[in-house]
């Protein structure tokens, strides 16, 4: 399994405990681009898809809502890390 793979279970089983580089790590490898940055607002966009994803961290932590966020996203659209086939 790798790193990446091993981020991802870590945030499902886990959505409290986030770094959040992790987070935007995990939102690079599956397609979204940073778009902006305004503020503490990290603007990402998926360079594929029409869907937008918009993350703050918090101390360097994610905010757990938004952990949920991306993992729906990743559910509903079937999205997959760009290395795996």
């Amino acid at each position: 399994m790798s790193k990446k793979q091993k981020l991802l279970v870590q945030m499902v089983s886990n959505q409290k405990n986030v770094r959040f580089d992790d987070l935007m790590l995990l939102a690079t490898h599956l397609g979204f681009n940073l778009e902006r940055v305004s503020g503490s607002h990290h603007h990402l966009r998926h360079h594929t898809l029409s869907i937008k994803l918009n993350l703050q961290s918090a101390q360097g932590q994610a905010k757990p809502y938004q952990v949920r966020q991306l993992l729906v996203m990743i559910e509903m659209h079937q999205l997959r890390m760009e290395d795996e086939s």
